[in-house]
């Protein structure tokens, strides 16, 4: 079993930035699993934002957050970051962290084996 807890997320305003992470623990071999960033606003489904593998080489994202997203790991430390800039009203939501061995997984949002309890993010105009 691999547990996530995120923190990092909190209220901004408009054009601000937040930095989000994620703890891994659980399993000693957390650096094997693909990590990815995930969010729900309310009344919308859970929705891909970014994703990175093991090995923290290439990342991927949503349109919704190339080049003001990014995503970056510490396999020392077990923990997944997500620096937000420029952000919008429409990036509000929870955040979820996620982990799973196979990144395809991670960006096709397809049977994710863990999951974190998510991270609240509210974006003020």
């Amino acid at each position: 079993q691999v547990q996530l807890v995120e923190s990092g997320g909190g209220l901004v305003q408009t054009g601000g930035s937040l930095r989000l992470s994620c703890a891994a623990s659980g399993r000693t071999f957390t650096n094997v699993y693909a990590m990815g960033w995930f969010r729900q606003a309310p009344g919308a489904e859970r929705e891909f934002v970014a994703a990175i593998p093991w090995s923290g080489g290439n990342t991927y994202y949503a349109d919704s957050g190339k080049d003001r997203f990014t995503i970056s790991r510490d396999n020392t430390k077990n923990t997944v970051n997500l620096q937000m800039n420029s952000l919008k009203p429409e990036d509000a939501a929870v955040y979820y962290c996620a982990a799973d061995r196979l990144l395809s997984a991670i960006t096709t949002m397809a049977q994710i084996s863990y999951w974190g309890q998510g991270t609240q993010v509210t974006v003020s105009s």
